[in-house]
């Protein structure tokens, strides 16, 4: 890792704040921290940095071209393989939350000290990789850079007395978006799906919170070319292949789109009508499918699997999505009924972020 060369620059970069200049994410991310009388939560143990091959079995593994039977063995293979990862995403996530909630410092360490111990041992950073592991590198880097632009952009200036320390987390998410970035460019059209979204996430949140501009052009155009997918009925074409899974995987394209469009335009870039609107126009399809999923069913000829659509945090979407487009009273209640949306690839506390006055799990 070239954390050396890196730690020189940020420390000066950091004297002042960076937040006032440069790229900048949605305005519920300069939340000051609250400090609220509790006693301080532990910090668990630090998980394994994950240094090895990033090659893990897939989930629906042996299902055919569709992708959408899950096989139970490769999915539990899977799931131990990548649970320090995992371990990582949702132990920083929960700790950045709970600082940002209760102003506790140990919360802060633990954070920091997490993220700094993965950095340093070049973590996730293989180029040995399969499909599997590239993806969960990508999604790694999400839930890891969303989690620190709460602490980056924060009012609060909590990271300001840690430049070598944040100096050496920051290289190491520039590392893996430029990973990334290398990872999901240029894929024929036939094969862009919910995960160049995902990745176009992953490296927004980066690009913000790093102030590179390279990664959020990139990031951007990979919207604009999820747009372009978006059919006049407001379907994705390649995720009408996922059989019955079809609506489930439209419904989890839209979080890294809704996320990545919001984050856009706090820049100054306005996805919104790219492909005569197209982000709008799947979102309501996606809406429309979970209330009857028929009409999914008619056009992949087969039933839906409606499990993962039963889960609200599925649809933390619909936070961002209400910012960037006039929401019908209709949808507004459906969010309003399925809220506090808390996703850690998103983040962690999505509804306290974009709308600090909706009801909140603390």
């Amino acid at each position: 890792m070239k954390i050396a060369a890196f730690c020189g620059l940020a420390a000066s970069l950091l004297a002042t704040p960076l937040y006032a200049a440069g790229l900048v994410p949605p305005a519920g991310y300069y939340a000051a921290v609250q400090v609220r009388d509790k006693a301080p939560r532990a910090c668990p143990q630090v998980p394994q940095p994950y240094t090895g091959k990033l090659v893990f079995r897939s989930k629906y593994e042996g299902s055919g071209k569709a992708r959408a039977t899950l096989n139970r063995e490769s999915e539990k293979a899977f799931r131990n393989k990548t649970a320090p990862i995992t371990t990582l995403e949702r132990g920083v996530t929960k700790q950045v939350s709970y600082y940002m909630r209760e102003g506790q410092p140990e919360q802060l360490e633990c954070a920091l000290n997490w993220l700094e111990t993965w950095a340093r041992a070049d973590a996730l950073l293989s180029e040995e990789y399969n499909h599997t592991g590239k993806s969960v590198r990508k999604w790694a880097l999400g839930s890891l850079s969303a989690a620190y632009l709460r602490l980056k952009f924060s009012t609060s200036q909590p990271l300001a007395p840690y430049p070598e320390r944040t100096a050496a987390i920051e290289a190491w998410l520039i590392e893996m978006a430029e990973l990334s970035v290398r990872d999901w460019s240029d894929l024929p059209l036939k094969k862009v799906n919910n995960h160049s979204y995902w990745a176009a996430w992953s490296v927004m949140a980066t690009a913000v919170a790093t102030n590179r501009r390279d990664l959020f052009d990139w990031s951007v155009a990979q919207v604009r070319l999820g747009a372009s997918q978006v059919d006049d009925d407001g379907y994705l074409p390649n995720e009408l292949k996922r059989s019955q899974r079809a609506l489930a995987y439209h419904n989890y394209s839209l979080p890294p789109l809704m996320m990545t469009a919001a984050f856009a335009r706090a820049n100054g870039v306005d996805l919104r009508a790219e492909n005569a609107g197209a982000l709008e126009r799947l979102a309501e399809r996606v809406l429309d499918g979970a209330a009857e999923p028929d009409a999914f069913a008619r056009k992949t000829g087969e039933k839906q699997d409606m499990e993962d659509l039963g889960k609200h945090n599925k649809f933390a979407w619909l936070v961002p999505y209400c910012t960037l487009y006039d929401c019908s009273a209709q949808t507004r209640e459906r969010k309003r009924e399925m809220q506090p949306f808390n996703n850690f690839r998103l983040g962690g506390d999505v509804s306290r972020i974009f709308e600090p006055s909706a009801p909140n799990d603390s």
